[in-house]
């Protein structure tokens, strides 16, 4: 399995915003050899979000990139951020849900 983490700074006052975008991702299609897309405030950051995310391979996850649903999402996001984080690769190796 492929794992990531991440977390971005939205604009002040676009959280709301860019997380209800970031949630339309779980809505549409099943991405394929995604197990697990998770979207979290911070509470303890007001502008914070962070996204973790597993996958069946890390060939699935750069799949996913190219989906032109998640392209168009992409696009509208990108002017409610005002900071990407670094992503933190994981190997999961296991879990509830994820055996």
């Amino acid at each position: 399995m492929y794992g990531l983490q991440g977390k971005m700074i939205a604009k002040p006052g676009q959280r709301d915003a860019l997380l209800a975008l970031l949630l339309e991702a779980p809505r549409g299609p099943a991405m394929p050899g995604c197990r697990l897309y998770i979207v979290s405030e911070v509470p303890a950051e007001p502008d914070a979000i962070a996204i973790t995310e597993v996958w069946d391979d890390r060939a699935a996850h750069a799949a996913s990139l190219q989906l032109e649903r998640v392209r168009a999402l992409i696009s509208r996001a990108r002017p409610l951020i005002a900071e990407l984080g670094q992503p933190l690769e994981l190997r999961p190796v296991g879990g509830q849900g994820l055996d």
